[in-house]
């Protein structure tokens, strides 16, 4: 893989020092990164997936609505940051790679380098009492 920005390096290692889960992409939507609360809403340590696709992130997770529909990737609050640079926020299911069905509430914003340039985004996501 190659260099990453400083601002991203850096929004990594804040990343590994929060207690909330946190998913980090850069402006393609690769995935860079997710922390450890994460880890154990998504079922799987960063670890073992590495870096992956917006195509494959955005689907093995499962994201669905209150009804079980599927969310096109186009829905979700990070894709939506991705494609306006804008923050955005939502809630959602997910299946995780345990089989467990999580409801979420995600946030996501852009990651925006000095001078005005356009590095990616982040999302920081909880587990949801009611969606």
């Amino acid at each position: 893989m190659p260099a990453q920005p400083l601002e991203l390096i850096l929004g990594r290692q804040f990343m590994d020092t929060l207690s909330i889960p946190a998913f980090l992409v850069d402006t393609q939507g690769n995935l860079l990164f997710y922390n450890e609360p994460a880890e154990e809403i998504f079922g799987l340590r960063f670890g073992e997936t590495g870096g992956m696709k917006v195509e494959e992130w955005a689907t093995i997770f499962t994201p669905m609505d209150a009804k079980g529909n599927p969310l096109r990737p186009e829905d979700l609050p990070l894709v939506k940051t991705l494609t306006t640079q804008v923050p955005a926020n939502g809630s959602m299911f997910i299946n995780n790679l345990n089989g467990e069905r999580v409801p979420i509430s995600v946030s996501a914003f852009p990651i925006i380098g000095r001078p005005d340039r356009y590095l990616g985004a982040m999302a920081m996501f909880w587990k949801s009492e009611i969606i």
